[in-house]
């Protein structure tokens, strides 16, 4: 990784983090006023969910994309190209060893001529925690859609498409999460 950041200082490029998450219609229970002992019980169908990719910037922007499937592939391409449209100049992205981060599809993009502006690294399989981009999961999950529960998938997009709004309008809180990971602060 300190590699990637000399190499994105000396080529003057923006480092980008991504990652992948999935939101179920089940809440993240964080706490509920039932009875100590008389858990709720909820009748949702959970397996039901949204995976969202995003990324973010050291000066705190944040890009996403939703979708009711996995992301493959063709799906993280149009991703990458959805950055490369939206911030000027070269860009470093950092990313986990997801399969669909090393397919044929992302690999025939970048040969079509995608490696002008954007270089890819990937953080050790063994240490997914030094991807800032996990404290937006984190963030979304357990403060802004905490004992959320979602009635269908499109009442989920909506409150997902809230909450990722109103965090947007916050980039200190998103300059925090790369803070954490990289000054060594733990809160």
């Amino acid at each position: 990784m300190a590699r990637a950041q000399k190499k994105a200082s000396d080529e003057g490029r923006i480092i980008v983090f991504v990652d992948e998450a999935g939101f179920y219609l089940l809440p993240a229970a964080v706490r509920t006023y039932a009875p100590r002992g008389q858990t709720p019980e909820l009748r949702y169908p959970y397996w039901e969910h949204l995976s969202m990719i995003s990324a973010i910037t050291p000066d705190g922007r944040l890009f996403t994309m939703t979708r009711e499937d996995s992301f493959d592939g063709e799906a993280i391409a149009r991703f990458l190209k959805h950055l490369l449209r939206h911030i000027s100049g070269k860009l470093l992205v950092v990313w986990d060893r997801l399969p669909a981060h090393r397919s044929r599809v992302i690999k025939d993009f970048l040969r079509a001529g995608a490696t002008q502006r954007l270089h890819l690294a990937q953080i050790p399989s063994y240490a997914p925690e030094l991807n800032p981009d996990e404290g937006v999961w984190n963030y979304l999950k357990r403060v802004e859609l905490k004992n959320l529960c979602c009635h269908d998938l499109p009442e989920l997009h909506s409150e997902l498409r809230k909450a990722v709004a109103r965090l947007r309008h916050r980039p200190s809180i998103v300059q925090g999460f790369i803070r954490q990971v990289y000054s060594g602060v733990c809160v």
